[in-house]
């Protein structure tokens, strides 16, 4: 589950073309699925604030606890006294962990430029009103768009040394082999020396994993069903909500965490005037939130171009902020 409202590879478009054609393709398939970056609609928002906020939900806790008591480390590993650099973020959502760093770092007097990446105009001009308030000699150059595009546009305006933030375990949400192609497409707009700040949610007890994705209020439940609610209210849909139930499960051999909906009976719906029809028991895959071990991290590393040199962990040793170097 993503930790803010960016998307994995590139940020959803807001056509709704777009999204009609996303969700017809994914329901066509066999088994059928839907993307996990349209959940963040404004329901879908505020269901993942309740999840961000319930006890068993550690993830935001553990990353947060990583940027507030190891503040100096992660500076020391991201190497910020050695020259001017711009800190680049995918992503940036509200910046609410980055800022703990951003405010050290201007502190130290360090030379930097700060670039968040965001497709949306909103939320970074949000940001940069905050930021400017909160850290008034902060550097602060917003890029509205897609990652990979925006990324470049940073790298071909400016020759400094670029530190990236991929944070929250945004990783996770890919399968393996699009961690693999994504990673390894970031390091190709990158220069040998760059750094990569990276999260990633830890292999741990089986039980804990679970509970943080199966709560038992049933908020986890409530924002996989928005998903088809929203189909309801933007395409047209007819998708009746009790007839689907949510349904989690994780393999603490591979560490992937996978939710899914369940047809409870024999049914059909129409979306975009597409008749979708759905079998008892048929699975729509919703999401993946991988885990990883410290093998799996540094192995990620080293085939898509990059060396970890260090895995800086939250207090509990439940997450870690990985700092891998471009070779």
């Amino acid at each position: 589950m993503m930790n803010n409202l960016s998307s994995l590879i590139e940020p959803p478009t807001s056509t709704p073309s777009q999204f009609c054609r996303d969700v017809i393709n994914g329901l066509s398939n066999t088994p059928k699925s839907l993307l996990s970056k349209y959940f963040y609609d404004d329901q879908g928002d505020r269901l993942f604030q309740q999840i961000m906020e319930m006890p068993e939900y550690y993830l935001t806790r553990a990353e947060h606890d990583i940027f507030n008591s190891r503040t100096e480390e992660l500076a020391a590993a991201l190497q910020v006294d050695q020259g001017a650099f711009d800190l680049i973020e995918l992503g940036a959502g509200d910046a609410s962990k980055s800022k703990i760093l951003l405010k050290h770092l201007v502190e130290q007097h360090i030379d930097f430029t700060y670039c968040p990446i965001d497709i949306s105009g909103h939320i970074l001009q949000e940001l940069e009103n905050n930021l400017s308030h909160e850290i008034p000699d902060l550097s602060i150059r917003p890029l509205q768009g897609e990652y990979f595009q925006m990324l470049e546009e940073a790298t071909s305006s400016s020759r400094r040394r670029k530190i990236i933030l991929f944070l929250g375990g945004n990783i996770g949400n890919m399968e393996l082999e699009q961690a693999y192609s994504f990673c390894t497409e970031l390091r190709g707009r990158l220069n040998p020396g760059d750094l990569l700040l990276i999260g990633f949610d830890l292999k741990k007890s089986p039980h804990q994993i679970l509970a943080a994705y199966n709560d038992k209020d049933g908020i986890t439940a409530a924002f996989n069903l928005n998903l088809l609610a929203r189909i309801n209210r933007e395409l047209d849909g007819n998708f009746n909500l009790k007839k689907f139930s949510h349904y989690q499960n994780y393999d603490p051999v591979t560490g992937a965490c996978r939710s899914y909906l369940v047809s409870l009976e024999k049914q059909q719906a129409t979306i975009c005037g597409n008749e979708i029809h759905f079998s008892t028991n048929e699975l729509i895959h919703m999401e993946v939130s991988q885990k990883f071990s410290a093998e799996q991290i540094a192995d990620l590393a080293l085939n898509s171009g990059f060396i970890n040199i260090q895995n800086i962990n939250d207090t509990n040793n439940w997450f870690t902020d990985a700092i891998w170097i471009a070779k």
